[in-house]
């Protein structure tokens, strides 16, 4: 290295910084060499770990080959800096700075691998879970850890380069409370978000009724809002503090549904005939399918009718198909009345 210098009229033991020229160049030569190094290796990674793609990888290795593809250049820069820097010896404000720097950028790239850690593990619990709301919890669990996440990063880098974080983190804390009081509403929605995606009263798809009286099927599921597509199509947006306060009505969670209704006959209706009718509304019931006859029975005797109640339950949440059911009950009963001579109670306007 010395006879170099001297070919090229350079003086080995010239002090730059307080540092020999020579120091300097054997630092900058094993920096540049460690980052051409750690570049070269994680372009020969990346490149294999395509291989990989769209394998079912076991978990850990899943994992890594994530963490690496989010692996930026800048943090290995910084390793190949701090690897040179131990060779030389800087000042107190070089040195200072250099760990500074360094620090700040591990500090990045650490937040992007937990950030990516945190998202890959959401999404594999979402892949395996049945539940059709998991894809809202991985949504706003991300951007409340990433709040999170990035909030520490930004304290250590602060930290790193000087300033006083105690003495910042009590003056947010006093700040903190007037914006706290001043986007009370926004947070409010953003925390009710959380217990929609903790609690899930409902999910995607499921058609709802509000205590608003609004009514529609939840499309979205927002950190502030959610999205219903109405029964007339258009879209109604309600925040989430709604939604945690207001009794909601979630059709989606029905099983079966059930019905139960009433029907007059006229007065002058026999009671042989009247004896008849609880067993011709069983046999309407069970000729239908995914059907459940509970009961139909003589239940009053009006100024104007002889009124009779039914209840049945169709095995079904679709309301479609239950309309269906209760229009073929309905005629089936009317029919049968009519074959047997049983006439229905007129209106009240006509009687």
């Amino acid at each position: 290295m010395d006879r170099l210098l001297a070919f090229v009229g350079l003086d080995s033991n010239r002090l730059i910084l307080g540092n020999p020229l020579a120091d300097w160049l054997f630092a900058m030569g094993l920096g540049l060499l460690s980052f051409a190094t750690l570049v070269i290796v994680r372009y020969q990674l990346a490149s294999r770990t395509r291989r990989f793609a769209g394998r079912d990888l076991p978990r850990g290795l899943a994992l890594l080959l994530t963490l690496l593809r989010r692996t930026h250049v800048l943090p290995l820069l910084a390793l190949s800096l701090a690897a040179g820097a131990k060779y030389l010896d800087l000042s107190t404000r070089a040195e200072k700075l250099t760990t500074g720097f360094i620090t700040v950028v591990v500090a990045l790239q650490a937040g992007i691998w937990a950030s990516a850690a945190l998202r890959f593990a959401l999404e594999e619990h979402s892949a395996h879970s049945p539940d059709r709301g998991s894809q809202t919890t991985v949504t706003i669990a991300q951007f409340v850890a990433n709040i999170v996440i990035w909030s520490l990063v930004l304290l250590l880098a602060l930290d790193n380069l000087g300033f006083q974080v105690k003495t910042l983190l009590a003056g947010l804390g006093i700040g903190g409370i007037a914006v706290a009081l001043a986007l009370q509403s926004v947070l409010g929605d953003v925390f009710a978000s959380v217990s929609i995606a903790l609690d899930k009263p409902f999910l995607v798809g499921d058609p709802l009724m509000l205590e608003s009286g609004y009514v529609g099927t939840v499309e979205a599921i927002g950190i502030k809002s959610t999205r219903l597509r109405s029964i007339g199509g258009e879209q109604i947006v309600v925040p989430n503090a709604e939604f945690v306060k207001a009794r909601i009505r979630n059709f989606g969670r029905i099983a079966e549904r059930r019905s139960v209704f009433r029907f007059g006959l006229a007065q002058k209706t026999r009671a042989g005939d009247l004896a008849a009718v609880p067993e011709l509304v069983r046999a309407a019931v069970g000729a239908q399918t995914n059907t459940r006859f509970e009961r139909a029975h003589f239940v009053a005797i009006g100024s104007h009718a002889l009124e009779f109640e039914v209840a049945f339950v169709v095995a079904s949440a679709d309301h479609v198909r239950f309309l269906d059911v209760q229009q073929a009950v309905n005629l089936a009963i009317t029919a049968e009345l009519e074959r047997r001579g049983i006439e229905l109670a007129p209106p009240p306007l006509l009687r």
